[in-house]
């Protein structure tokens, strides 16, 4: 079991350009577990051959797969979430929004399914150029616990990139030899305009 100040070191070796402290990747993160789900054996055994298929890369029988079990569990959103992560992958990145739409429908955005569904679509809208639209999506997962949407709050704050690229040219001048003073004085010129 590792201390809160040794994943902190750990982070910050993993994540150099993120500010001290800032978007710590926790696998102790607390994200609430979802409501119990009345999952059949069915259900739990489908939805396990759905994430093997797409981990061999048969995403169109993973996606089979799936469509079974939302039919058999309409009301779970995990079924929804799980599916929209293989319906990205198929590059159908619309019909993965309404799965995630409906997977935080009903988990009223709240537990890992929820917290995974902000996630995954707050990465579709950014990819997608809705940046307003995925930084409500990580501001509410992150609100949930997740570590991840922390992360993309801090990689998407302005100031951060700043920061981070000022920092970035720091370290690369010090590993270079090169006098990081004047690095620091070129990059608050350039900064203030």
């Amino acid at each position: 079991m590792t201390t809160q100040n040794d994943r902190e070191v750990l982070n910050s070796i993993l994540n150099p350009n993120l500010p001290l402290g800032e978007g710590l990747f926790d696998p102790e993160e607390k994200v609430p577990e979802d409501k119990p789900e009345k999952d059949d054996a069915k259900v739990k055994e489908l939805e396990s051959q759905a994430v093997k298929a797409a981990e061999a890369g048969d995403i169109k029988r993973a996606l089979q797969i799936f469509d079974q079990v939302v039919s058999l569990a309409p009301e779970r959103p995990s079924s929804y979430n799980n599916r929209a992560q293989a319906l990205r992958l198929a590059g159908r990145p619309d019909s993965a929004l309404k799965d995630l739409d409906k997977a935080i429908q009903l988990s009223e955005g709240k537990g890992r399914s929820g917290s995974s569904a902000l996630c995954q679509r707050g990465v579709l809208n950014r990819k997608e150029g809705r940046d307003d639209d995925a930084l409500t999506d990580f501001k509410a997962a992150a609100a949930e616990g997740s570590g991840f949407a922390k992360s993309m709050l801090v990689e998407m704050n302005p100031y951060a990139a700043m920061c981070n690229a000022m920092l970035k040219n720091v370290f690369t001048s010090m590993a270079d030899g090169r006098n990081t003073d004047e690095v620091m004085e070129k990059n608050l010129k350039t900064s203030s305009g």
